[in-house]
C-alpha cells in the first residue's frame, strides 16, 4: 500500500468523522433551540420560527450523519442474505456498493441543483422565519455529497483490496450483525 493511498484513506476517514461532528453539534443546536423556546414560552415572549430552524438542524444532522455511520457500519445492511452468498459474497458487496454509490451520486447532483435553482430564484420558506430556502439547503447538498464520497471510496476499495472500510463492532466476519 503506498503512502498516498495511506494519507488518502486518513484524509476521508477524517472528513466522515469531521461530518460526525458537524452532525453532533446540529444536535446541540436543536437542544438549544427548544431551550430557548421554553425559556420565551415561560417569560411570555414569542420566539416565530424556532420550530423551522430545529427542522432545518434535523434535515443538516441527519445529512452530515450519514456519511460517518455509513463507514462504521450503522446503515441497515443485508448481511444475511450477503451471508447466504457465500463465497460470491464479494460480487453481492460490490453489487450493494455500486448500487450505493449510483443512487447516492444522483441524489447529491440533484441535491445541488436544488439548491443551485433555490438561490437564483431567492426561494423563501414557507414558515413563519422567512429563511432564503438555498441555506438550509446546503446542508443538505453537502451531506449528500459527502454520503457519493464515501461510497464510492467504499466501493473502489473493496474493488482494489477486497475489503471495505466499514468498521463496525456489530458487524462480525461470519455475517451476523
Amino acid at each position: 500500500m503506498s503512502d498516498f493511498y495511506r494519507v488518502l484513506r486518513k484524509t476521508l476517514d477524517r472528513i466522515y468523522t469531521a461530518g460526525g461532528v458537524v452532525a453532533a453539534l446540529f444536535l446541540i443546536a436543536i437542544l438549544g433551540l427548544i431551550v430557548i423556546q421554553m425559556v420565551a414560552r415561560w417569560t411570555g415572549e414569542v420566539f416565530s420560527g424556532a420550530p423551522d430552524y430545529a427542522g432545518y438542524c434535523m434535515a443538516a444532522a441527519s445529512f452530515f450523519a450519514f456519511a460517518y455511520a455509513l463507514n462504521h457500519g450503522a446503515h441497515i445492511r443485508v448481511s444475511l442474505l450477503l451471508h447466504a452468498m457465500g463465497r460470491r459474497r464479494w460480487w453481492g458487496e460490490i453489487w450493494c456498493f455500486a448500487l450505493g454509490s449510483a443512487l447516492s451520486s444522483y441524489f447529491a447532483y440533484y441535491a445541488i441543483k436544488a439548491t443551485y435553482w433555490s438561490r437564483l430564484l431567492n426561494d423563501i420558506s414557507q414558515g413563519q422565519d422567512a429563511t432564503p430556502i438555498w441555506i438550509p439547503q446546503i446542508a443538505m447538498a453537502a451531506g449528500s455529497v459527502l454520503l457519493a464520497i464515501c461510497f464510492w471510496d467504499n466501493l473502489l476499495r473493496l474493488i482494489f483490496t477486497g475489503d471495505h472500510a466499514m468498521q463496525s463492532a456489530a458487524i462480525d466476519e461470519s455475517g451476523g450483525e
